[in-house]
């Protein structure tokens, strides 16, 4: 059964799925999709065109589809907010919707966005994806799945980072970060392969080896992006993970940290 506290304002319009709790003085507005089972806490803003997944959690004080900050908006765009199931998002988090029309802002499914985080415009998260205190995303930035960003870090616009990849607290990416990498400091650097985060999401010894022999060609061996891509395709079995790591690299407008 759907609760809706008396202090609440649902709009109408707002389309509520079965069993979904809207808190005291919570704000729902006319073109709000929650999906079943949805927990909007109190004083949390749910506007715009956003549709969250079943199951998802709005803490207290979050912004879900407010208007793009990006002053290349114009008015009478439409624009989305896209949030898949079962994902959270802590106090005072921020999501923004698109800029272009047409254009969302996309969070997949099972992710933890902890409090005082910004989620620009145009940004497209995977599944999975953990990102702890008030780090702060630009427009149009690519998170992949499995990916785990620490507090306090700050994303420039258009920057990816990598499925696997872990990035650590306090850290400033003016440029990609690799996938299954561990990328840290400022400047940033990649420091190791994300063995940790590996071995619990179950990659094989194979697997792991062949990227940390990638690592160390990529990151250590003195050799360009080219030249290092083309010694691991000599030298390392063609793992789904190689291709995935070589396809990342060799893909980047902005250039990867190594």
């Amino acid at each position: 059964m759907t609760t809706i506290h008396p202090t609440a304002v649902v709009a109408p319009g707002a389309r509520l799925g079965e069993d979904v709790s809207v808190g005291p003085y919570a704000v729902i507005g006319p073109e709000a999709v929650l999906g079943d089972r949805c927990k909007i806490d109190a004083h949390a803003v749910v506007d715009g065109a956003s549709e969250l997944g079943p199951d998802c959690q709005v803490f207290p004080f979050a912004h879900v589809g407010g208007k793009t900050q990006d002053l290349k908006f114009r008015e009478g765009n439409r624009t989305f907010v896209k949030i898949g199931a079962r994902t959270v998002l802590r106090e005072c988090v921020t999501v923004n919707c698109g800029t272009k029309d047409g254009e969302s802002t996309t969070i997949g499914d099972d992710c933890l966005i902890m409090a005082y985080c910004h989620v620009a415009h145009g940004c497209v998260f995977g599944n999975h994806v953990i990102v702890s205190n008030a780090s702060q995303f630009a427009g149009e930035v690519q998170v992949g799945d499995w990916a785990v960003i620490s507090g306090l870090v700050g994303v420039h616009q258009f920057v990816r980072i990598g499925c696997h990849a872990m990035i650590g607290g306090g850290t400033l990416l003016k440029q990609d970060a690799a996938p299954y990498f561990i990328t840290d400091g400022n400047p940033p650097a990649a420091h190791s392969v994300n063995l940790v985060g590996l071995q619990r999401r179950g990659f094989s010894a194979e697997a792991i080896g062949a990227l940390r022999s990638a690592y160390k060609l990529l990151c250590r061996g003195g050799m360009n992006v080219s030249a290092a891509a083309a010694a691991i395709r000599e030298q390392l079995p063609a793992t789904p993970e190689i291709a995935t790591l070589l396809g990342f690299f060799e893909s980047s407008a902005r250039g990867v940290i190594r």
